[in-house]
This record gives C-alpha cells, sequence and structure tokens, in this order.
C-alpha cells in the first residue's frame, strides 16, 4: 500500500512540468536489482535483510536523490512526521531562535513543524490545537513570551507528547528554561569585576516571574561582592521608553550621587537608557557601563557603544527540547522535569573592557 503510494505520487510529480520524474521505490528496486518489498525493507530499516543488499540499495537511493513520499513513511511508520509549535510569541523574539533550536535537532528526521502563532486566547487555542489535531501531529511543543504564562493543561490535545520551552507549564511536564537569576547575576558580577560598585537594576514590570529573578540575581552578585544596591530594582515596561525615562531620574544629580554602573532587565531598556545618556552629555562606559540582558542583536550591536549582554542561549533551548521531543515520539523512558539552561555573557564595549 505504501509503494503504490509513493508511485503515484512519483507520477503527479512528474506531469507536465518537464522535468525528469522523482525516482520512486520502484526505481531503486530496479537500480539495486532487488524487489519492491526488499527495497522498501531497506530504506525503513525493517524486517529482515542482508546488510549487503541493505547498503546497495541506500547507496543506489543516496546516488538518485532518493526522498521517500510523506504518505508512504507515514502508512510505513505510523506516524505523519509532523510536529506542532503552539507560541503566543507572533513577532517571533523568542521563538524564531528556539525554533531554529527544534529545527536542528529534527534535521536528519525530516520532520516537518506546523506552527500556529497567535495570542492565548481559549477559543483560538481550542481551534489552533483541533487544526493540530487534524494533522495528527506527532508531539506539541508549546513556547511563548514569558516562563510564567502558558496554556490551560485541559486545552492540550491528549495522547502524544508535549514539550515546554521558555513557558509555564504543569508539575511533572516536560520543560525547557533559561537562567534568569544567573544570568542576572553573571551580568553583574561583570559590571562589578570592571570596578564599578554603585550599580543600579532597571527592569521590566515586577509582575513578570522573569523580571523578579533578574532583580535577585542582581542583588546576589552584589551582596557575594560586600556591594549595597543602588538603590531599588526600577520596574517598568521591557522599553526603550522606559530605560530613556528612568536614565534622568538615576542621573540628574551630581557625579557622586549617581550610579556608575546599571543593569538593565533586557535590551531594549538598555538601548533607551544608552540614548538618553548621550543626550545627557554622558559617556558610556566613562561615566556609567551599562549591561543589558537578551543578546538581541537589533539592539545589542546596534547600540553606541555595543552592549555587554546576557544571550540566553534560546536555540540550545530549542535544540535541547527537539532531542527531548524526538525521545519521546520513539518511545525512550525520560524523567520529566524543568530543565535550566545557563545564559551566556557576551562581553562588548559598554562595560569599558574589550571583548
Amino acid at each position: 500500500m505504501a509503494d503504490r503510494d509513493e508511485e503515484r505520487d512519483g507520477r503527479r510529480g512528474s506531469r507536465d512540468t518537464g522535468a525528469s520524474p522523482r525516482p520512486t521505490i520502484r526505481t531503486i528496486a530496479e537500480r539495486a536489482q532487488v524487489s519492491i518489498a526488499t527495497a522498501s525493507r531497506a530504506l525503513n530499516d525493517t524486517g529482515r535483510i542482508g546488510e549487503e543488499t541493505r547498503k546497495r540499495v541506500r547507496k543506489v537511493a543516496q546516488e538518485l536523490s532518493y526522498r521517500p513520499s510523506s504518505t508512504a513513511r507515514a502508512l510505513v511508520h505510523r506516524r505523519t512526521f509532523t510536529l506542532g509549535l503552539l507560541t503566543n510569541d507572533r513577532y517571533g523574539r523568542f521563538t524564531l531562535p528556539m525554533l531554529a533550536g527544534v529545527s536542528e535537532a529534527l534535521a536528519d528526521e525530516d520532520v516537518s513543524i506546523f506552527l500556529c502563532a497567535e495570542e492565548y486566547g481559549p477559543d483560538r487555542l481550542r481551534a489552533n490545537i483541533a487544526a493540530m489535531d487534524a494533522r495528527g501531529v506527532d508531539g506539541l511543543v508549546v513556547t511563548g513570551k514569558r516562563i510564567d504564562k502558558g496554556v490551560p493543561a485541559e486545552l492540550l490535545p491528549q495522547g502524544i507528547p508535549v514539550v515546554f520551552v521558555h513557558s509555564a507549564a504543569a508539575l511533572g511536564a516536560h520543560r525547557f528554561i533559561g537562567d534568569d537569576e544567573g544570568g542576572a547575576h553573571a551580568a553583574t558580577s561583570h559590571l562589578a569585576a570592571c570596578g564599578r560598585r554603585r550599580i543600579a537594576h532597571v527592569s521590566g514590570p515586577a509582575t513578570f516571574l522573569a523580571a523578579r529573578l533578574r532583580a535577585d540575581g542582581w542583588r546576589r552578585a552584589l551582596e557575594e561582592r560586600g556591594l549595597a544596591p543602588f538603590g531599588d530594582a526600577l520596574h517598568g515596561t521591557w522599553t526603550e521608553a522606559h530605560g530613556f525615562e528612568v536614565a534622568r531620574h538615576l542621573f540628574d544629580r551630581p557625579r557622586s550621587e549617581r550610579p556608575d554602573a546599571v543593569f538593565c532587565g533586557n535590551d531594549q531598556i538598555a538601548r533607551g537608557l544608552i540614548d538618553s545618556l548621550a543626550l545627557m552629555g554622558l559617556d558610556v562606559p566613562d561615566d556609567a557601563a551599562v549591561a543589558g540582558f537578551d543578546n538581541w542583536d537589533v539592539f545589542a550591536e546596534a547600540t553606541r557603544p555595543p552592549l555587554t549582554t546576557i544571550d540566553p542561549q534560546l536555540k540550545t533551548l530549542g535544540r535541547a527540547a527537539g532531542m527531548r521531543m524526538l525521545d519521546l515520539i520513539n518511545g525512550k523512558r525520560v524523567d520529566p522535569g524543568t530543565v535550566s539552561i545557563p545564559g551566556v555573557l557576551v562581553k562588548r564595549r559598554s562595560c569599558g573592557l574589550e571583548p
């Protein structure tokens, strides 16, 4: 049945195109001088077959750039070789790097990804999950814009593996997140290592768990070095405007009363703060060193001077999630739980030291 489906796919693919017909399982069998059933077993790694025959069939398939039809593969393996990816990150800031990591993990498996990117309203969630169910996805990756919000468990499909990345998840789920607290600790420690002693912190809303964790990392790094925080963490929006406005609050005062460094909760805030300092006639890093979080190249590399920041390793998160998904689909026993992947400090000139 699978072989006939593949032959039909091959005939359809060659009609009226002027191109050479796509090689089918019959083509491979004839060239390798074996039966169609033997060629199918060799290519799908099923049944009993001699190793010499298996190698000969696969060598022919490689020479002809053979790709099995999705219909045939699905019938043989009882899988669709399709993953669903559900996110509310419509702009792709977090999802696209993570998706690149998932794709990299699946590169040798020839798996397609069905992406649904919309805000998490109950009606839209149900519609998107129903669409994935209709496609018969082998598994579902759930991701989003923040680690403390996610998809209600009762809406998730039953009977397929689900992996969460940069998203909230119920206890006992397979989940991968970045280390917000550890990254903030590393950035603040770097500022202190650059000789800064009055280190302020400007971040996003305190209602975000990520913002609270980054503030915790800032405070812990200072405490370990016997330094007092420069006031309270200044929470606001995750925007350049917030950084721009806070800069005047922090620096429109005598030099002895200003911070000599600022750790910002994301790169957008850092960019706005640096722009504001420039308008005030203050130099980065001479008057104040600045570090950010996210390593978003649109901001970090375009800032003047370029911004020292924490790379949360979103692609690495995606790759780890993709590998976990493959294990689950293949029936391997894997303990569930949350895996936290450390960020990496990317040194640039905003802290006063050359990388």
